[in-house]
């Protein structure tokens, strides 16, 4: 073996080594993530009209769970490794309807008002500014579009693995944001999925009825003069 290329060997061993772990992590990902992809179907009330768009999809466990009940769905993920396990799977499951795009929350890759359904399970708190991010998803909703965000409930103070969640302050807190981004209907419960208890805040664009449906006068800001409503706890 040459000088030459053994150092490109070693250049080549750190990427895949990460490579390696990414799509470990990404099957990890795979395991137990069904109740939580089926519940949040439900609670969409996806119709087979619905388009949907999973944002932070991982490796598309719920894009899966919504290919078999809407028109289409997009799963949308900054990881390489998490879209192509995702993409693989989808493939060998004879999904048509369901595609993976890279992209983060922030910037969806996605046209104004095409989707009628928005969810992000588990990944609201991994987006570096949260506030863009639920501009983007009223900004690829329609009107009357729906909006779930849903996380593992945990304790305050938690660390390391044990944190990756919201505490209930901190879904409470997010209510009150997503009044601000100009969403209606805003509501927040937990609920138990497996051995997982979930803080689920959901919400509605513009135009949708019913009670508490708020008609607010613009998408992805507040309205002029009104201040959003104080943080709501979320409810059993």
């Amino acid at each position: 073996m040459t000088t030459t290329s053994a150092a490109s060997t070693a250049e080549r061993r750190p990427a895949a080594s990460r490579t390696a772990f990414g799509l470990f992590t990404a099957l990890s990902m795979t395991v137990g993530r069904g109740p939580a992809a089926r519940m949040v179907a439900d609670l969409a009330a996806l119709t087979s009209s619905d388009r949907v768009v999973d944002i932070g999809c991982g490796p598309g466990t719920a894009v899966r769970v919504a290919a078999r009940r809407c028109a289409s769905v997009t799963g949308v993920d900054p990881a390489p490794e998490m879209l192509r396990l995702g993409r693989w799977i989808t493939a060998r499951q004879h999904l048509s309807n369901a595609a993976f795009r890279a992209g983060a929350a922030e910037a969806l890759p996605l046209a104004d008002a095409s989707v009628t359904v928005a969810w992000a399970l588990s990944s609201v708190h991994h987006w570096p500014d949260r506030a863009a991010g639920l501009a983007e998803a009223a900004r690829v909703l329609t009107p009357a579009g729906r909006l779930l965000l849903v996380e593992r409930l945990v304790r305050p103070g938690a660390r390391g693995h044990a944190a990756h969640g919201v505490t209930k302050e901190q879904a409470a807190q997010l209510t009150a944001e997503l009044e601000a981004a100009g969403f209606g209907a805003v509501s927040c419960r937990t609920r138990q999925a497996g051995h997982r208890t979930l803080a689920i805040v959901t919400a509605a664009l513009p135009g949708a009825t019913g009670p508490d449906r708020a008609v607010l006068p613009a998408r992805g800001r507040a309205a002029p003069g009104i201040r959003p409503r104080r943080p709501r706890r979320c409810r059993r």
